[in-house]
């Protein structure tokens, strides 16, 4: 087993701990309503605001809740779709609002949250066909370019965008944070890094259990991207995995795919990382940094610019 005492730092382990004040160990035994109140308090506990520059306003596009982010200091050049992560079980507009607020100041772009429909209520492809609910709007609004990010299972659902749309000039790139793309779990990180902080391997079968409500989505791509045969056509891509965490193999699986079918996509397993470490860029230089190089490639992806591996030596690379 990894000796996290020694992959984590301070700060990580100081995020990890706090994180954890709010989940007791019967928590998994809790109703689907008590873990999302649960992970909603836990998010309120690292909330950081909005930028000065940042103003919102929500709409409704088929019944389905929108927030839209804008910069008031500069007209926007791209657009970005950000879905948050989940496990498509919790989490909302609220629980993801300070970093689709920051990406809008740090970006210039405007950017959309969705509040998609979540598990087990609605199980796939409810959240999926959210999304292009979502990126409708966004089309019939004279968006342009639009990038797709989120982060863990909202990482998956823009990936599933991707490969649904890449007949559509406008998708720009993806930025995807420590996403679970659809890897095996019998192997690799999923076994080495089966009982991380902040994600295990038993809550991944939990969450994944709950999704296809008895459909076969043994070959959907739509429910797990890394499940399609065809990876070519796809835009730009960025997907950055944590070191510690089940699903840290998705991210380079994902980019050595697309870079084999003649794609591009640069790949990074951030060291010292775990799952859910977005909540921590305030907290922790590694989590900042890793934020910073998404924020990084949302920009040059809008403005038509080519990706760059931008990482030190000891990250891993597709």
């Amino acid at each position: 087993m990894p000796d996290y005492d020694q992959l984590l730092d301070a700060e990580i382990k100081a995020f990890v701990e706090k994180t954890g004040r709010f989940y007791p160990p019967e928590t998994a035994s809790f109703s689907i309503r008590k873990q999302r109140e649960v992970y909603d308090a836990m998010c309120r506990s690292f909330y950081a605001g909005r930028p000065e520059n940042v103003r919102t306003q929500d709409f409704r596009e088929d019944g389905l809740a929108l927030r839209l982010y804008q910069n008031a200091e500069q007209a926007p050049v791209a657009a970005v779709l950000y879905l948050h992560g989940g496990g498509f079980v919790v989490g909302g507009l609220d629980s993801h609002d300070d970093i689709c607020a920051e990406i809008c100041g740090a970006t210039g772009f405007d950017v959309v949250a969705v509040d998609y429909r979540l598990c087990p209520e609605h199980p796939h492809p409810a959240a999926f066909e959210d999304g292009q609910t979502a990126l409708g709007w966004l089309r019939r609004r004279g968006a342009g370019r639009i990038v797709l990010a989120g982060d863990s299972a909202g990482a998956n659902l823009a990936a599933a965008l991707a490969h649904s749309s890449r007949e559509q000039a406008d998708i720009a790139g993806q930025v995807l944070f420590y996403p679970g793309l659809g890897g095996d779990h019998d192997e690799g990180s999923c076994i080495t890094h089966a009982d991380a902080p902040m994600l295990t391997r038993g809550d991944l079968e939990f969450y994944e259990a709950l999704r296809p409500a008895g459909r076969d989505v043994s070959q959907d791509a739509t429910f797990a991207p890394l499940r399609d045969v065809d990876f070519s056509g796809l835009p730009p891509t960025l997907a950055l995995g944590a070191e510690c965490d089940p699903l840290a193999d998705d991210a380079p699986a994902y980019g050595a795919a697309i870079c084999a079918a003649g794609g591009q996509a640069v790949a990074l397993v951030e060291k010292g990382l775990v799952h859910g470490h977005l909540r921590a860029r305030h907290s922790s230089w590694r989590a900042a940094r890793s934020f910073a190089r998404g924020l990084r490639a949302i920009v040059a992806m809008g403005e038509g610019r080519p990706i760059g591996p931008d990482g030190p030596g000891d990250d891993t690379a597709a």
